[in-house]
């Protein structure tokens, strides 16, 4: 096939076969490189190249706010809490190009991430221990 990426047919394998909190541990990843690349961005005045990577670290809050499952109670309507929160920040940062914010920003995504990477080390742990079936489901 012309044109094949085994990079990108990498990549898309991973992502079909991660779990749920291990997509969600990558869409973390992705804001924060993200935002790293609008922080090096601003330090070469490169002000396209800071509003899109902040515009792309958005889009990833806003898929973040639209995978919610809101049925779940509390523990949902505070992580949309906090991502409303980052979102309003990235924006502001983006108004403004203030490295601050999106070194605020970027601490709590990092926060945020590790801890969904260790519930997902914990959960296949779990599920490993009982043979792999998730009885919380």
């Amino acid at each position: 096939m012309i044109g094949h990426n085994p990079y990108q047919q990498y990549k898309k394998t991973q992502i079909d076969s991660a779990s749920q909190s291990k997509l969600i541990v990558m869409l973390y990843d992705g804001a924060i490189k993200f935002i790293n690349l609008a922080i090096e961005a601003m330090a070469t005045k490169s002000i396209e190249k800071v509003h899109i990577n902040i515009i792309r670290a958005q889009d990833i809050i806003v898929e973040l706010i639209s995978s919610l499952n809101m049925e779940v109670g509390e523990i949902s309507e505070r992580l949309l809490s906090i991502y409303m929160y980052i979102n309003k920040k990235l924006t502001e940062a983006n108004i403004k190009k203030s490295k601050d914010q999106l070194y605020e920003v970027k601490k709590y995504l990092q926060d945020l991430r590790d801890a969904w990477d260790q519930a997902s080390k914990t959960s296949n742990v779990t599920n490993e221990n009982r043979g792999g079936v998730n009885i919380a489901t």
